[in-house]
C-alpha cells in the first residue's frame, strides 16, 4: 500500500492529487509516532515537509509571524564584515547586541509549521552569529586586542544568558526524564545548568556526577536492570498498600547509582551545575535550592533522598555534608526536608539569578499539573487563550477559596495542611520556553509510586524520547549562540584539571573539602 501511494504521488505530481498526499501525510505521522530512533524521526519529518510544501515555506522568508527584513539586513552586514576580514566592525557590530530573539526569532509558531525546523532564514542568521564569533575567537586576530577580545565575549556571555534543562517531580515517571535526557546526550544538547525535583532530582544526580563521555551507560538495559530494586521501594510505599518505607531502604537504592560525592565534587567529575530543590519538613521554614554554589558541602545523595521524599510515603530526611576535614556530618541537624516539587517543582528565579539562565527547557511530568498546561508559551490561537484565560480565572479562585476555608482552621491540622500543599503546588508555574510533555497527558498521581515492569520502563523511556524529537531543531537552534559563547570564553579562560573520574566502582576525588 505505502509503495503504491508512493509511487502514484511521485508520477502524478505531490500537488495534482490532494488526496493521496492526505493519506501519505497520514501514513507519515503514523511512522513519526512509532519512530524507533531520532535518525528515523527526523528523515520522516523531512520527507513530511517536502510531501506537504513545508520546504518551501521554510526557504520563503517573509512571514507575519517575525520581522525577517531586520534579520536579513543583520546577517548580510555580519557576513560582508567577516568575509572582508574586517575584525574592528565586525567586533563593533557583535557589541550593539547578539539577540536570541532579534525580530520575534524565538517566537512558538516560528517551530510549529513544519515537522523538523523553522524558517532558513533564522538557521542561516545564527549560523552566521556563531562563525562571527569564532573568527573573532581565533588565537590571532588582526586589529584587535587579546583584551578587547576577552572584554567582548565575557560581556557577551552574561548579556546573551544561558539556557537551563529542568525536570519535574514524576515518581515513577522519572523513567520519561531519563528519555528526554538520553536524546539530548545523544545530539550533544544537554545544558550546564540542570535542575530536578523529586524524581527529577534522581535523574539530575545521575547526569551530573558522571563525566558527559560516560552517560551512555544511564540508557543501557543493564543499568535498567539495576533499578528492579528501586521499582520494589517504589512498590512498598504505594500509598494504596498504606506501608511507610524508612530512609534506610530509599537510601540503598541511591547507593546503588549515585556516587557518593558533594554537590562540588559532582561538578568536577561532570562539568554540569545541578540543582536540587527541596521544601522544608517543619513551618516557618523556606524551600532551598542545593548546588555548588549555595551548599557546596552538602552530600547528593541526601539532597536526592530529600527531594524524593514524599509527604506521607517518605520520611522528612536530614542533610549531610562534609565537613572541613572531609567526614561527613549532619547538615543543619535540628532541620528536616522533604519533597522539592512540594514548594519549587521548576526554580527558574533561582536559577536566573544563581546562572544569569534566560530560557527554560522543561521535562514536565508532574500528574498534578499536566492536564492544565500548554506546552506551547506564545501560542496565539484562539482555542489556546481561552483554555490559558480559563485555567488562569480558575487558579484565582481555587487559591482563594483555599485561603478562606483555611482561616478558621488549626495551623497543625490535617487539613490545615493539606490546603497548604495544595496553595504551594497550585501557586507555582510549571512550564518553561521549550516544553516536552508526555503525549498522554492524564497521569495517575497515586499510580506514580507504583512500581512497573521493565516492558513498561523501557516504553516511559521511549516516550520521553519520542516527545524530545520533534523539540531538538528548536532546542539546537535557540541554544545554539549560547553553546558557542560558552565553548569560546572556557577556551579563553581554561578552568583547572578536574579532580574526579568515572564512577564506575568507587569514585574517588582528590581534594576533600
Amino acid at each position: 500500500m505505502w509503495s503504491f501511494i508512493n509511487h502514484s504521488v511521485a508520477n502524478r505530481g505531490e500537488n495534482n492529487n490532494p488526496m493521496l498526499v492526505k493519506i501519505m501525510s497520514r501514513e507519515l505521522e503514523k511512522r513519526l509516532d512509532n519512530a524507533e530512533s531520532y535518525e528515523e524521526w527526523s528523515a520522516v519529518a523531512q520527507q513530511y515537509d517536502e510531501r506537504n510544501g513545508l520546504v518551501k515555506w521554510k526557504q520563503t522568508e517573509r512571514s507575519i509571524l517575525y520581522d525577517n527584513a531586520a534579520i536579513r539586513r543583520r546577517l548580510d552586514h555580519l557576513s560582508v564584515l567577516r568575509r572582508a576580514n574586517d575584525n574592528q566592525g565586525l567586533l563593533f557590530t557583535l557589541n550593539e547586541g547578539i539577540h536570541g530573539n532579534l525580530g520575534g526569532m524565538g517566537k512558538s509558531g516560528l517551530y510549529q509549521k513544519a515537522k523538523f525546523g523553522t524558517k532558513q532564514l533564522i538557521t542561516e542568521y545564527v549560523d552566521e552569529v556563531t562563525a562571527s564569533l569564532e573568527h573573532l575567537a581565533k588565537p590571532k586576530v588582526a586589529g584587535v586586542t587579546r583584551d578587547e577580545k576577552l572584554d567582548f565575549f565575557e560581556r557577551a556571555k552574561i548579556c546573551f544568558g544561558n539556557s537551563a534543562f529542568m525536570m519535574s517531580g514524576s515518581g515513577i515517571y522519572l523513567f520519561f526524564h531519563l528519555g528526554v535526557v538520553k536524546a539530548l546526550w545523544e545530539q550533544g544538547l544537554i545544558p550546564e545548568v540542570i535542575s530536578g525535583s523529586s524524581g527529577g532530582a534522581y535523574i539530575a544526580a545521575l547526569v551530573g556526577s558522571r563525566p558527559d563521555a560516560d552517560l551512555g551507560e544511564l540508557f543501557e538495559p543493564g543499568f535498567m536492570r539495576e533499578e528492579s530494586h528501586m521499582r520494589e521501594i517504589l512498590d512498598k510505599a504505594s500509598p494504596i498498600k498504606d506501608e511507610q518505607i524508612s530512609v534506610r531502604e530509599l537510601h540503598a537504592s541511591v547507593e546503588r547509582l549515585i556516587p557518593d560525592l558533594t554537590f562540588e565534587e559532582a561538578y568536577e567529575v561532570s562539568g554540569k551545575r545541578i540543582n536540587i530543590s527541596i521544601a522544608p519538613a517543619e513551618k516557618h521554614q523556606k524551600s532551598r535550592l542545593l548546588n555548588a554554589i549555595t551548599s557546596p558541602n552538602v552530600m547528593l545523595r541526601e539532597a536526592v533522598i530529600a527531594s524524593c521524599s514524599v509527604p506521607g510515603v517518605f520520611p522528612p530526611v536530614v542533610l549531610a555534608a562534609k565537613d572541613v576535614n572531609g567526614d561527613r556530618v549532619p547538615y543543619l541537624p535540628s532541620r528536616k526536608w522533604v519533597d522539592g516539587s512540594v514548594s519549587d517543582d521548576l526554580p527558574k528565579k533561582r536559577l536566573s539569578r544563581l546562572y544569569g539562565v534566560n530560557h527554560f527547557i522543561v521535562s514536565q511530568t508532574n500528574p498534578l499539573v499536566l492536564p492544565f498546561i500548554s506546552a506551547e508559551k506564545d501560542s496565539d490561537t484562539v482555542l489556546s487563550m481561552l483554555t490559558e484565560t480559563s485555567l488562569k480565572t480558575a487558579k484565582d479562585w481555587g487559591l482563594v477559596m483555599s485561603n478562606l476555608i483555611r482561616r478558621p482552621l488549626r495551623e497543625d491540622s490535617r487539613l490545615s495542611k493539606l490546603i497548604n500543599a495544595y496553595i504551594s503546588i497550585v501557586s507555582q508555574t510549571y512550564t518553561g520556553d521549550i516544553n516536552i510533555l508526555p503525549k498522554d497527558r492524564i497521569l495517575n498521581p497515586v499510580t506514580a509510586l507504583r512500581a512497573r515492569d521493565q516492558g513498561e520502563l523501557d516504553r516511559l523511556v521511549l516516550s520521553g524520547e519520542r516527545s524530545a524529537w520533534p523539540l531538538l531543531e528548536k532546542i539546537r537552534i535557540q541554544t545554539k549562540i549560547s553553546r558557542k559563547l560558552n565553548e569560546i570564553t572556557q577556551r579563553l579562560h581554561p578552568k583547572k584539571p578536574r579532580k574526579g573520574t568515572s564512577p564506575k566502582g568507587n569514585l574517588k576525588v582528590v581534594a576533600k573539602q
